[in-house]
């Protein structure tokens, strides 16, 4: 943990802002002020496996900077001692604007999210008095507790509200897309001719420019058998809800692989050949757009790669304000 964030305070803006034209944020910032010192903390927690319970695995474990903050390594998470979650741990960009977390909304704001990760038995498996007790015998996070809340008695809400610094900040917005939309530069035609079929046939469910519209559907996929995950079912216990999962961002979609909340598909081409031939359109609760796949052409699914690959954002992977302090 940085000390001399300390210093930089007031130096060193949060690195949280709002991209030009995009919509509002959902997040409550009045709840949890910006603040560099926080964030800073923050940053130094998601990094620490001090948070699992035998200090053996971070937050960072399984959200990799250099993979748009996802994993890449398996299907679905891996926990403290070699122990396989039931989903893919997902890419973390502009959570800001998000309004349910998890694959089946779940968490209904960004500060709890961290709490089912770290407490679940197949993560890290930390009960949080437990965690409270060791961060509060830590001389470094009990200094840096007591500057940034002022307080020697550390909680799990002061814990969720530094981690929401960190993760809040975590913006893609300079993809060559992006620059495109600022005029900077240019789509190839392969990517011009992606984009065009991406806006005639994707854009209901990923909606620019966060290539997400926050919603849950079901898109066709045979139920996973060794899992069987119904999605938002279990939260809800409405029908309606089976099998119905949230709509991913596509920002970053080519380094986010696997695919899909189990990770069953490992490459963008799986997902394409998913949409247009193999999906079950025999599910009650299918997603009504899906209802007669979507047709395209070898020569659309490489043009839309072509346009998929523009959303990476290699400035967001390499940001050192988002490495490891």
């Amino acid at each position: 943990f940085s000390i001399l964030a300390f210093t930089l305070k007031k130096a060193i803006p949060h690195p949280f802002y709002q991209p030009k034209e995009w919509p509002k944020p959902t997040y409550n910032f009045k709840g949890n002020p910006l603040d560099y010192e926080k964030f800073e903390l923050g940053r130094a927690l998601f990094y620490d496996p001090i948070l699992s319970r035998d200090s053996s695995i971070s937050c960072a474990s399984c959200h990799l900077q250099f993979t748009a903050f996802a994993h890449v390594d398996h299907k679905t998470s891996h926990g403290i001692e070699g122990r396989i979650g039931k989903r893919n741990a997902p890419g973390l960009a502009n959570l800001a604007w998000r309004k349910l977390f998890h694959w089946d909304g779940g968490v209904l704001n960004l500060n709890a999210q961290a709490i089912n990760p770290i407490t679940h038995v197949d993560e890290m498996d930390m009960a949080l008095d437990s965690l409270m007790y060791r961060l509060d015998r830590s001389p470094i996070y009990s200094a840096a507790f007591k500057r940034t809340f002022g307080t020697s008695d550390i909680r799990p809400f002061h814990l969720v509200k530094a981690l929401a610094q960190f993760t809040v900040a975590l913006i893609s917005e300079n993809s060559k897309y992006d620059k495109v939309q600022r005029g900077e530069t240019t789509f190839t035609t392969a990517e011009q001719n992606g984009y065009t079929f991406f806006k005639a046939k994707c854009d209901a469910c990923h909606k620019e420019p966060l290539f997400t519209d926050n919603s849950f559907r079901n898109n066709g996929l045979a139920i996973n058998t060794f899992i069987n995950d119904f999605g938002r079912l279990k939260i809800t216990n409405q029908r309606s809800d089976s099998l119905k999962f949230k709509v991913p961002t596509l920002r970053n979609v080519e380094l986010t692989f696997p695919y899909m909340h189990d990770g069953r598909l490992y490459a963008l081409r799986d997902v394409l050949d998913h949409y247009s031939s193999n999906l079950i359109t025999t599910q009650p609760t299918l997603d009504p757009l899906l209802v007669n796949r979507i047709a395209m052409s070898n020569i659309d699914k490489n043009n839309l790669i072509s346009f998929l690959r523009t959303l990476n954002d290699t400035t967001f992977t390499k940001n050192v304000r988002f490495s490891q302090p």
